[in-house]
């Protein structure tokens, strides 16, 4: 055991998918155990600074909040630091996950569509919300959603003026309580008619086998994610989709994360319209990692079970120190 290297691997944070953050770093760590290669030291952080993560054990890191904080770049920054490598330490300790620069701008959906759009990838005009103006910026059906946000959180679907204003009143009041982030408006993809709903995993500059996500009701929301069982998750040879079209989101996910310098681990998501034009949504770089999470769950179909990726990923970090 003395000679293995130690992976020190870190859920939680300030954010507000703590808890799946918990659920996610607590999988990761049960998987790495299961795999036997690593010596695994799993602790559960609020906002540490780097001279605490030092004082944490370990030879490699293996970061999983997700939010802002925790896959944003704040704790990338203090992961880059050599405070946070310990005594000695050059560029800080090896870590998962892409790196503060690729994390903030990941984060930022705008910038994110920002690229998509200068690479010729198809993905929902967009405005930034003002709070100000009830006039809504598009043609309803909209979606108004936080900037710097994932998992559904702060997401509102609004079908009519009535749901658009109480959209608002729902922001500011979000606003009023401290929460100063930023909101974003697009079109709904598929307008009343709704879309289907397209996840590609991403793992060391390949992607994963596509997932199509079908909710039992309305939204993939938060709830549909992470607590309730009656999501469908089809795999991509139970997909009616036409292969041109899986290939395309793939190679279309292999050079948005290539352009934004997102390494190791990412997950995009699409909408598929009628017209069979995938939209693109927004990339994660830290795709959860709970028993109902999608970049596992493609992985798995893949050939590649959980320990063995988990194993892989601490690998990638060694290798790109």
């Amino acid at each position: 055991m003395a000679n293995q290297t130690h992976v020190l691997v870190l859920g939680g944070g300030p954010d507000a998918e703590r808890e799946v953050s918990i659920k996610s770093a607590t999988g990761i760590a049960e998987a790495l155990r299961a795999g036997g290669e690593y010596e695994v030291t799993l602790n559960i952080i609020d906002q540490p600074t780097a001279k605490e993560i030092a004082e944490m054990p370990g030879d490699v890191v293996f970061p999983y909040l997700h939010g802002p904080w925790g896959e944003g770049g704040p704790l990338q920054d203090l992961l880059e630091s050599a405070e946070s490598g310990g005594a000695g330490a050059a560029r800080g300790r090896p870590f998962v996950g892409s790196n503060a620069r690729a994390s903030r701008a990941a984060m930022d959906k705008i910038h994110t569509k920002q690229v998509a759009l200068e690479l010729g990838i198809p993905t929902p005009a967009f405005w930034v919300l003002s709070t100000r103006d009830s006039v809504c910026p598009s043609p309803l059906p909209v979606v108004i959603k936080p900037i710097h946000e994932g998992s559904t959180i702060g997401l509102h679907v609004c079908t009519s003026r009535a749901e658009y204003a109480a959209a608002i009143e729902a922001v500011k009041k979000d606003q009023a309580g401290g929460l100063q982030r930023p909101y974003m408006v697009e079109p709904k993809v598929g307008g009343d008619k709704g879309a289907r709903e397209l996840t590609v995993g991403f793992i060391d500059g390949e992607a994963l086998p596509v997932i199509e996500i079908r909710p039992k009701q309305g939204l993939y929301d938060y709830e549909a994610k992470y607590t309730r069982d009656d999501t469908q998750y089809l795999m991509e040879n139970q997909i009616d989709v036409p292969e041109a079209t899986i290939k395309k989101i793939k190679k279309q996910t292999a050079r948005l994360c290539k352009a934004m310098g997102i390494r190791h681990i990412a997950r995009t998501d699409f909408m598929l319209d009628g017209d069979g034009i995938a939209w693109l949504l927004e990339v994660n770089t830290t795709p959860g990692f709970t028993d109902h999470s999608l970049v596992p769950k493609a992985a798995r179909y893949g050939g590649i079970e959980t320990p063995a990726l988990c194993n892989r990923l601490v690998a990638m970090a060694l290798r790109d120190q």
